[in-house]
């Protein structure tokens, strides 16, 4: 990972290209994020950079928060990650990430917390077939046979009725279309994980694009 930034999702529009052709994006509020803190190989054992982002209440802040925000001499911050990045020389506490660490037709991988569902069936949580639909079936949205009959348990990994949703998903390689620096926003091609007013994760994709 080269660069990476916290950001909150907005909502979705559509944008037009100059022959008209019209792209969906997802608008991302990212950053800016602050840095807290810099580990490095010998105090932690590992290089990386924490940030903090999005304001925070008075009332909300904890005092282990305070002391570790007021120990950089930063305001408190609601969310506090870490990306061990390859580089970490350029970065500095104190120093702000904005929206323009990433520029037009980059490709990233945006990670976030899926929308939670509730309790499903199969056919919806896994989608699975139903039975026949004719009256004399009595099978129509079961989840099947359990497996084998001399085990006499359920094997662990069966697709069975659960909670879905609620789950860190990551979606990648998607484009980034326009860099609002100014106003902090990334326009991203395509859906990314979660609601509205949910914590995203952008960083550059480790996949290479062909």
């Amino acid at each position: 990972m080269q660069k990476a930034i916290l950001g909150k999702k907005l909502g979705m529009t559509q944008i037009f290209t100059e022959t008209g052709q019209v792209i969906p994006v997802t608008v991302v509020e990212a950053g800016p994020c602050v840095i807290v803190q810099k580990k490095t190989i010998e105090a932690d054992g590992y290089e990386a950079i924490q940030v903090g982002f999005a304001a925070i209440k008075d009332n909300k802040i904890t005092k282990p928060m305070a002391g570790h925000f007021g120990k950089a001499g930063l305001k408190a911050k609601k969310y506090v990650r870490e990306f061990r990045l390859e580089d970490t020389a350029a970065y500095e506490v104190g120093q702000e990430i904005k929206a323009d660490v990433f520029a037009e037709g980059e490709w990233v991988d945006v990670t976030g917390v899926s929308r939670g569902k509730g309790f499903a069936g199969s056919i919806k949580r896994h989608g699975q077939s139903r039975g026949p639909t004719t009256h004399g079936s009595h099978y129509h949205r079961g989840p099947g046979s359990m497996g084998a009959v001399d085990a006499a348990r359920v094997f662990k990994g069966k697709k069975l009725p659960g909670r879905m949703g609620g789950d860190k998903i990551t979606v990648q390689r998607l484009q980034v279309v326009r860099v609002d620096a100014d106003r902090n926003l990334l326009l991203i091609r395509g859906a990314v994980p979660g609601a509205r007013g949910g914590l995203l994760t952008v960083k550059d994709s480790e996949k290479a694009v062909k």
